[in-house]
């Protein structure tokens, strides 16, 4: 396994659940605390389960209603104490650490990125607020093509340490930020950009004096019930990919749906995430900014806080990651789903159509409370 290839199938099919093998990395404990227990409640997912999670590469998945595991399946050689790579799941996870500086009054989202992080001021993010961030409505010249060697987001991977550098890229992700630059005016449209999350990040580790990662894993992941630690990629900076670095068992990452979800409140009914952010979240965001990034798969979704926003009627939101990963969360179900999987191809619209059908067969339809 090489550097260069290790994201892409069929090579992701092991090193999505070896990642600390192949790029630097760093623990996030799980603490001390007590564990969300979860609790055996069998159910059957349909006939039709079976076929499509052999199609997309299912490496595991775990559905919840409350605290009831109504089904739990490994594959591809993967177990429940195996991590495995979030992608921009990450960013939702980022988004909920986040939201405790905003509920704390540390972080204000109207205010623009340059009063938290001056270096950034002559930069895309300079007078782009910090909501405009945490919705991707940042005017910013980044290309998000996985697959094109000259894209802003290979060169943030090269710098984050997920590729071979090249000569002048820059040395790390604080200083590849700083090279991005403005591409029109910012709140007017959705444009999808990891960069963003990264930059959440940097404020954080202003406004709190700490390193994201310690405090992504004091103040959050030790306190959410995870039964497992979890970890997170760093460049040679020792800075964490936020947008796409995170690792994590599959029982932990739906006990961190489960947790926003129940609107915050951690397993021993302390208040993890402020039900505030968990609640403007939940509102969405701009539709019509979201339409033409979102239209063929959610007519009226949105994009919040590091969250997509279905806009259906039973008011699912959740967090996607490239290759197939999902955390789905359905509050008219009370249903949580973890997917991990290790896809060939990054994305697709038919792909991520099919998933989202899957998800509302199993919340709306069999697994629907009587």
């Amino acid at each position: 396994m090489t550097i260069p290839d290790w994201q892409s199938g069929p090579s992701n099919r092991w090193s999505f659940q070896h990642v600390d093998e192949i790029v630097p990395s760093v623990a996030l404990s799980r603490g001390q605390g007590p564990v969300l227990e979860l609790v055996e409640a069998p159910a059957t997912l349909g006939p039709d389960a079976d076929g499509f999670l052999d199609r997309s590469y299912t490496d595991g998945i775990i559905v919840l209603r409350g605290r009831e595991v109504l089904y739990e399946r490994y594959l591809n050689g993967m177990t429940p104490t195996t991590r495995h790579l979030l992608q921009s799941v990450s960013k939702s996870v980022c988004s909920a650490v986040f939201g405790q500086s905003v509920g704390s009054g540390a972080v204000s989202v109207d205010e623009p990125v340059s009063r938290y992080v001056p270096e950034l001021a002559e930069s895309a993010y300079g007078d782009a607020t910090v909501q405009q961030v945490l919705d991707m409505t940042v005017a910013v010249q980044y290309n998000e093509d996985y697959t094109n060697p000259d894209s802003e987001v290979q060169t943030h991977e090269r710098a984050g340490g997920w590729r071979s550098s090249r000569p002048g890229d820059p040395v790390d992700t604080y200083a590849f930020l700083a090279t991005l630059k403005k591409s029109g005016e910012h709140g007017k449209t959705f444009s999808y950009c990891s960069a963003n999350t990264d930059v959440l990040a940097w404020i954080l580790e202003r406004v709190t004096g700490r390193r994201f990662a310690d405090v992504l894993a004091t103040d959050l992941w030790a306190k959410i019930g995870a039964e497992h630690d979890a970890s997170v990629t760093v460049d040679a900076s020792g800075f964490p990919m936020a947008n796409g670095g995170m690792n994590v068992t599959l029982r932990d990452l739906a006990r961190f749906g489960r947790v926003v979800l129940d609107g915050g409140t951690g397993p021993d009914g302390q208040t993890v995430v402020p039900p505030g952010w968990v609640a403007d979240t939940r509102r969405g965001g701009d539709r019509a900014a979201a339409a033409e990034s979102m239209g063929d798969v959610h007519p009226d979704g949105s994009y919040r806080n590091q969250f997509w926003m279905s806009g259906d009627h039973h008011g699912c939101f959740y967090g996607i990651g490239i290759y197939g990963q999902y955390v789905w969360m359905d509050p008219a179900s009370d249903v949580v789903v973890a997917k991990m999987s290790s896809l060939p191809e990054a994305d697709s619209d038919a792909n991520w159509a099919e998933h989202v059908a899957f998800f509302d067969h199993l919340t709306h339809g069999v697994l629907a409370p009587d």
